[in-house]
């Protein structure tokens, strides 16, 4: 179909103006060519006609005794006789001598000789065909003439004026059909070029859209076709990853839901077979009830991300935002994470402010933020490891930072620009389901900041989050996302501000 269209297109448009143009040249040519050589026989003509107008007033002056004699002279001596013929008519318009010797048959039609008659300087000329013959011919009538030799007509046959003409104009039509053939053989190779590669990418993407990213196109130009040929590979490369990316994202979540369950499933089968016989043991139910409960949360929360997660993608996230103390808030995270940091053998720290630092935001959606960066240090950290966790202004004017760094296990170089990508985890040995800082990411853009990522693999990691102070700056960052979800990354989760 693509071919059939470029080609339909190319056809009617520059096939179709070239071919115009040419016929229109081929037209002027042969125009101009006739013409010219029309215009050449009769300036040849006409000059004739006036030397022997000039020479028979000069015998006419010399007496009418040697102006037949000399008239006679002229004629049979007529020095273009081989390319035209010269003829005297007398008073009755009969021919009467010929330069060639041979006087043309009676009745013989003389338009040019009656436009003569006619016209009051005593001229006519006429072009077109007499007795069968294509000609061009000029009549003289003299104002000093004798009623032998009463007008002069010069005759030129256009047969071989025409064959020139004819063989000129077919030499300019073949030189116009070269070109033509030439124009579509050549447009024909560039169409093709052009074309083909364009198939094999619309068949490329047709495989792609039905999930075989692994077609690949070859570059064979270095042009525009070659520059879409790598756009193509990299998009299959970019949808195979995140089509990898989604299936590892549904496996860790199933996997991720399915433990809690099964915690929740064993303990209250126990409970429930220790009840049916009437032995109750109180250190066991209340054992097998608090994993119930921490569960249950541990599920509630992450079916809440996912939630927010949607939420995000659909741009259904509505913001409440209120002036709120920073510090407090991330204190509350802080306390969140306390007794697990405890437990796992991690030093939690946070490093608290002597400032009062403000901003504009919703409380729910940044304590998450914190949360989930907190998560991910403690996560990612091995026991013995060190969370800290701080909150000062930013040497960027108006805005407030919150950084938390841990010694964990680090991020690759070659990952770092993909940790905030949905779905992504860098580390498919440690839980979670690889969207929370995905969605920390989006709240903190959508108050108008910036979540930074600082990391070294096997040193540990440093993740900022730049919060705007001003409040007219928040909230016109806030309504702005709320409008338009939406929004353009920079390279290595470097926002700018």
């Amino acid at each position: 179909m693509a071919i059939k269209k470029i080609t339909r297109r190319w056809l009617f448009n520059s096939l179709g103006v070239i071919l115009v143009i040419l016929i229109a040249v081929v037209v002027a040519v042969a125009v101009a060519i006739h013409n010219n050589y029309y215009d050449s026989v009769n300036r040849r003509l006409v000059s004739q006609a006036e030397t022997i107008t000039s020479l028979l007033a000069k015998y006419y002056a010399e007496g009418e005794e040697s102006y037949d004699e000399n008239v006679q002279s002229m004629v049979s001596t007529f020095n273009e006789k081989d390319v035209m013929e010269l003829m005297a008519l007398d008073k009755d318009g009969n021919v009467v001598i010929t330069s060639s010797g041979f006087l043309p048959s009676a009745g013989l039609s003389m338009p040019d000789y009656e436009e003569a008659l006619a016209s009051t300087d005593g001229s006519g000329e006429y072009t077109g065909v007499i007795g069968g013959e294509k000609v061009m011919a000029i009549t003289r009538i003299p104002q000093d003439s004798t009623d032998r030799y009463h007008a002069f007509r010069l005759v030129v046959s256009l047969e071989k004026v025409d064959t020139q003409v004819y063989t000129l104009i077919a030499v300019t039509s073949f030189v116009g059909m070269a070109i033509i053939f030439f124009v579509v053989f050549s447009s024909s190779y560039f169409i093709n070029s052009i074309v083909i590669p364009v198939g094999q990418v619309g068949d490329a993407a047709r495989k792609i859209a039905e999930g075989n990213f692994g077609e690949k196109l070859q570059k064979r130009t270095d042009d525009e076709i070659g520059d879409l040929c790598d756009t193509i590979n990299d998009m299959a490369d970019e949808l195979g990853a995140t089509e990898r990316m989604k299936n590892e994202f549904i496996s860790s979540v199933s996997h991720e839901l399915r433990t809690p369950l099964t915690a929740i499933k064993g303990w209250a089968e126990t409970i429930e077979d220790s009840t049916s016989d009437g032995s109750v043991d109180p250190e066991m139910l209340h054992k097998g009830m608090g994993v119930i409960i921490s569960e249950t949360e541990r599920l509630s929360v992450m079916v809440e991300e996912l939630l927010d997660f949607s939420r995000l993608e659909s741009g259904r996230m509505v913001l409440q935002p209120m002036m709120l103390d920073i510090i407090a808030e991330l204190y509350e995270a802080v306390l969140t994470f306390e007794q697990r940091a405890k437990r796992e053998k991690k030093e939690l720290i946070f490093e608290d402010s002597d400032d009062v630092i403000t901003v504009w935001g919703d409380r729910n959606r940044l304590r998450q933020v914190f949360v989930n960066i907190i998560d991910n240090a403690l996560k990612y950290s091995d026991a013995g490891g060190k969370i800290t966790v701080h909150a000062s202004r930013s040497k960027m004017e108006g805005f407030t930072e919150v950084t938390v760094t841990d010694t964990g296990c680090g991020i690759p170089a070659n990952q770092l620009d993909k940790v905030k990508t949905k779905f992504y985890k860098g580390n498919a040995t440690r839980k979670g389901s690889g969207i929370g800082l995905a969605v920390a990411d989006e709240i903190v853009w959508m108050h108008g900041g910036a979540l930074l990522i600082e990391s070294k693999e096997g040193v540990g990691t440093k993740v900022t989050v730049r919060l705007p102070e001003n409040e007219a700056r928040a909230a016109a960052a806030i309504a702005a996302a709320q409008k338009t979800p939406e929004r353009q990354r920079m390279p290595s989760g470097k926002e700018s501000i």
